[in-house]
């Protein structure tokens, strides 16, 4: 299985994974637009305010690729990819969903966990 995990770093360590990515500083943050800011990546227009951020497809096809080839080297056990923003609850929950859908393509299962996504906005200053 390939395990998705989102986080956010503001709220404790990274999980433990054979891939992690900080998308602090690569990818435009939805928390500073006041309509997406209490919405999640598993709302659409997070979702796709996301996707439409250059270069989240292209990476989201790498990590795809490289946790595919990860899985298939560990005889089919279970391997963890784990991406991380300031929060968790908007850009790391927005690629963890569109990896999977990746994966998923790939007739690989899959399972997703956004760790942070229920707790507290974290303050302007985190961001």
């Amino acid at each position: 299985m390939i395990r998705i995990v989102s986080f956010g770093y503001g709220h404790a360590e990274p999980p433990v994974a054979e891939a992690t990515y900080d998308l602090r500083r690569l990818f435009r943050n939805p928390f500073h637009d006041p309509e997406l800011k209490n919405l999640t990546g598993l709302d659409a227009a997070v979702y796709e305010h996301v996707r439409a951020t250059p270069g989240v497809e292209s990476l989201a096809q790498v990590v795809t690729f490289l946790a595919v080839g990860l899985h298939d080297t560990a005889r089919g056990g279970d391997i963890t990819i784990a991406y991380g923003c300031v929060g968790g609850r908007h850009r790391s929950v927005g690629l963890a969903r569109l990896t999977q859908e990746l994966i998923q393509l790939t007739n690989r299962e899959t399972a997703i966990e956004h760790r942070d996504i229920d707790k507290p906005l974290l303050p302007p200053s985190a961001h």
